[in-house]
């Protein structure tokens, strides 16, 4: 079972403050994450894009939230482009019906900018709680990045953190000589009580040349025993080195509440976490019309596994494939699973919503009971 955390005594901002420094990164501070720019009482408008997703709420330069180009400066970071290069639909998708019983966004990153706005903390979170998604997993993939994961959670408590050195990151900082320092500061944070995964960790063979594999390796082993040094759930990125992951999970020992963040793999994948008891949490890709074997993983899973995330900016499912992804967006994937898996949505987001407390424990939200 996964602890209260109760005993755990908070980081002092005075020590955060001295981590982001060394990692020449500023800490978002809580106003800026509590901070909106709607009046309060705003309401979804059901068809639309969210108000706070709209370009046109930004026209003000008074008002700032304009995406600027990259610059890889302040509290956030613009995501990457597509792989293929082409222009895109920067307009978030239209709300979909609210979900009738609320879930969890299992892995998100807030964080990083997408589109044509760049949305406060605050105006996402209260998007996905009107429209199901009464909480989410905010994931690091670096120091700055967990950091801010970090910084969300104290913020706001529909909000709980995971922290983490990518696999795609691992190789460059131990090239660099940095990456046992990385790992030293991940298990200072891991001691935060609302950080309540070591994730995302794994093995990435896409986009990491081979000269890179024994670095990504040696990280995901250190994650793994981060993990269970402080009881937390990790959540794994596993592209296109599924036999290598579990091989590692086996040989170090997993830990109790594994999670195959982004579920990538295909029926052999899943049958080994159905019994090995690793959690599986589908992402948009499920609803790509080129997932068969995602979907019949879905098909396949132990109910008591399931989970749904939107691994946001990138992986928004179809129909709105290629546009910006949002916590909210985690809606339609759900759906998609009900209907795939042929129960009610109801059950399902019940279903996800338990199995989210039992990996995570409480995010201590009186109007989200049970979480």
């Amino acid at each position: 079972m996964c602890h209260s955390h109760s005993e755990q005594t908070e980081l002092t901002q005075e020590y955060l403050d001295s981590l982001a420094a060394l990692a020449h990164y500023k800490m978002p501070s809580k106003e800026e994450l509590r901070a909106s720019a709607l009046p309060h009482g705003w309401k979804i408008e059901e068809g639309q894009t969210p108000a706070p997703y709209r370009a046109e709420l930004y026209r003000d330069e008074t008002r700032g939230g304009i995406a600027q180009e990259p610059s890889g400066e302040g509290t956030r970071r613009r995501s990457t482009k597509g792989d293929d290069g082409r222009s895109r639909n920067l307009v978030f998708p239209p709300a979909p019906e609210p979900l009738p019983y609320a879930i969890v966004d299992n892995h998100t990153h807030m964080d990083l900018l997408d589109g044509e706005v760049e949305i406060t903390a605050r105006d996402a979170l209260d998007t996905g709680e009107k429209l199901g998604i009464g909480a989410i997993v905010q994931v690091g993939c670096d120091i700055p990045s967990s950091l801010y994961a970090v910084a969300a959670a104290r913020a706001d408590r529909r909000v709980l953190a995971a922290v983490a050195v990518h696999p795609n990151t691992a190789p460059e900082l131990e090239s660099a000589g940095t990456l046992d320092e990385a790992l030293e500061t991940l298990d200072a944070l891991a001691a935060e009580p609302r950080v309540r995964a070591i994730g995302e960790t794994g093995l990435d063979y896409f986009r990491t040349a081979e000269k890179g594999i024994e670095a990504q390796q040696r990280s995901f082993r250190e994650h793994i025993r981060l993990a269970k040094k402080h009881d937390l759930a990790l959540q794994i990125h596993d592209r296109q080195a599924h036999d290598d992951v579990v091989r590692i999970l086996l040989e170090e020992g997993a830990p109790e509440r594994t999670v195959f963040h982004c579920y990538s793999g295909g029926v052999e994948l899943a049958r080994i976490c159905n019994k090995q008891g690793w959690y599986m949490s589908f992402a948009g890709t499920v609803t790509f019309k080129n997932s068969k074997d995602i979907q019949e993983s879905l098909r396949v899973a132990r109910p008591e596994l399931i989970l749904a995330e939107t691994d946001a900016p990138f992986l928004t499912p179809h129909p709105f494939r290629g546009r910006p992804n949002a916590s909210y967006m985690t809606n339609y994937t759900v759906r998609f699973m009900a209907a795939h898996r042929e129960q009610s949505l109801e059950d399902l987001c019940r279903i996800i919503r338990a199995n989210s407390k039992r990996v995570y424990g409480v995010w201590g939200l009186s109007g989200f009971s049970g979480g």
